[in-house]
C-alpha cells in the first residue's frame, strides 16, 4: 500500500530555514509526481510545490517562489522541500501527496489537492521569534 511520511518540521525563527522530507514506502517513488501542500486551521489546503516523477519539472506557488526548493532522490524514495527565509505566515501543517504521471507538472499552473492522493499525516512548521 502506498504510504507517505513527512518529517523535518519544527520551530524556527523568522528568516530561518527548515528542510522537510517525504519518504515513500510500499511503492517505488519513480512512478509518481509528488506535491507539497499546507493547511491552516479552517482554511483550504494550499498547493505549495510539486515535482515530476523524474525531477525534470517543478512548480511553485507564488507565495513561496524564490524561497522554497523542491527536490527528490528516487534512490532514497524521498522528496525534499527546502524552506528558506521563513515567515510567520508559513506557520501551518505541511503535507506531501502523490499523483500519477498522467498529471502534467507545469510551472505556473495551480497545484490542486484534488489531483493528488495517498496523503501523509503532516508535519508542523512554526515560524516564531
Amino acid at each position: 500500500q502506498l504510504q507517505l511520511v513527512e518529517s523535518g518540521g519544527g520551530l524556527v525563527q523568522p528568516g530561518g530555514s527548515l528542510r522537510l522530507s517525504c519518504v515513500a514506502s510500499g511503492f517505488t517513488l519513480d512512478y509518481y509526481h509528488i506535491g507539497w501542500f499546507r493547511q491552516a486551521p479552517g482554511k483550504e489546503r494550499e498547493g505549495v510545490s510539486c515535482i515530476s516523477s523524474n525531477g525534470g519539472s517543478t512548480n511553485y506557488a507564488d507565495s513561496v517562489k524564490g524561497r522554497f526548493t523542491i527536490s527528490r532522490d528516487n534512490a532514497k524514495n524521498t522528496v525534499y522541500l527546502q524552506m528558506n527565509s521563513l515567515k510567520p505566515e508559513d506557520t501551518v501543517v505541511y503535507y506531501c501527496a502523490a499523483a500519477g504521471r498522467g498529471l502534467a507538472v507545469v510551472a505556473g499552473r495551480r497545484i490542486r489537492s484534488s489531483d493528488f492522493g495517498s496523503w501523509g499525516q503532516g508535519t508542523q512548521v512554526t515560524v516564531s521569534s
